[in-house]
């Protein structure tokens, strides 16, 4: 077991120093000056002006220096300062974090609740009208762009019908719309998942045995198939927590949502280099956590995995 989860944070670390060599590089070639930027509605700056902000902000060092400076100061907990507002990095993530992970958490609500009832209704119904009519939504909702099904949600039920607003985050109804945008291309990936997985244990000797003794269909269900059903099922789920986590990028930027990933939006929009590494370093972070527990719950389900 121990060996295991060393191979695994070996490998977690590895994952997230490369996050971070990539990101900080291709920031740095985004066109345009962040200086620029900044003073995009004032008069330019004279030379003397630029070469000192430049200073000042770290821009005049060789890029590998700065790189050092990033990871030495990341490594104690400083992300840094904003270019734009001057304030801490990490003070601006954890402001929008909560928003971030209210959505996070209600689109992977209705990605469980709406993908695991129906990938188990198909397979225990397979064959059917039922069966058929889900796996098409199933595939449908996973093809489906997430930014085009989300102006088609705030176009039906904010704009015709009135019933959500179209942006924000003051209450539950702000984050109905993104959470079912969200929601519903993972609900689709989860259903074929788990309909699959699970059709592949009722295949299987002990199901047999187990209807042979005479167990009902909903304890062989329950009690055998499910348990058995579940490592690639929690594969998916883990890997969709990330996909949500960084998917909302796309989301809040067409709900107006003041998360995380309007924060990037904005950050990149303005060059503001610091922010950026700040938000994608925190991602990666939160993303290689889940897959981590991941790890773990399948040493819990099956622990012969931490043997392999």
């Amino acid at each position: 077991m121990r060996q295991y989860l060393a191979k695994r944070m070996v490998s977690a670390l590895a994952v997230i120093f490369g996050v971070t060599l990539l990101v900080f590089t291709m920031v740095r070639l985004v066109p345009g000056d962040p200086i620029d930027v900044m003073f995009a509605n004032q008069p330019p700056p004279t030379p003397e002006q630029r070469a000192a902000l430049r200073r000042q902000l770290g821009l005049d060092l060789p890029i590998h220096r700065q790189y050092f400076h990033f990871m030495r100061r990341a490594l104690q907990g400083d992300l840094g300062r904003s270019f734009r507002t001057r304030q801490p990095v990490i003070g601006e993530i954890l402001a929008r974090l909560p928003n971030t992970l209210k959505l996070t958490a209600a689109s992977l609500a209705v990605s469980l609740v709406v993908g695991m009832t129906a990938g188990i209704l198909a397979a225990v119904y397979k064959g059917s009208w039922f069966d058929t009519a889900t796996m098409a939504l199933a595939v449908l909702g996973a093809s489906l762009p997430s930014f085009w099904l989300g102006l088609l949600l705030i176009l039906s039920f904010a704009v015709h019908l009135g019933w959500f607003p179209v942006s924000g985050a003051a209450t539950w109804r702000h984050v109905v719309l993104p959470a079912v945008t969200m929601g519903s291309v993972s609900a689709g990936i989860l259903a074929r998942m788990v309909r699959s997985s699970l059709l592949e244990e009722f295949a299987r000797d002990y199901v047999r045995t187990a209807r042979a003794k005479g167990l009902p269909e909903a304890t062989v269900l329950t009690r055998h198939v499910l348990r058995n059903a579940l490592i690639p099922v929690v594969t998916i789920l883990g890997l969709q927590l990330g996909q949500l986590l960084s998917g909302a990028f796309v989301i809040e930027a067409v709900f107006a949502y003041p998360g995380i990933g309007l924060l990037a939006v904005g950050a990149l929009q303005a060059r503001d280099f610091p922010l950026i590494q700040g938000i994608v370093l925190f991602v990666a972070l939160v993303y290689v956590t889940v897959n981590l527990a991941v790890d773990l719950l399948y040493c819990w389900i099956d622990p012969r995995i931490s043997d392999a």
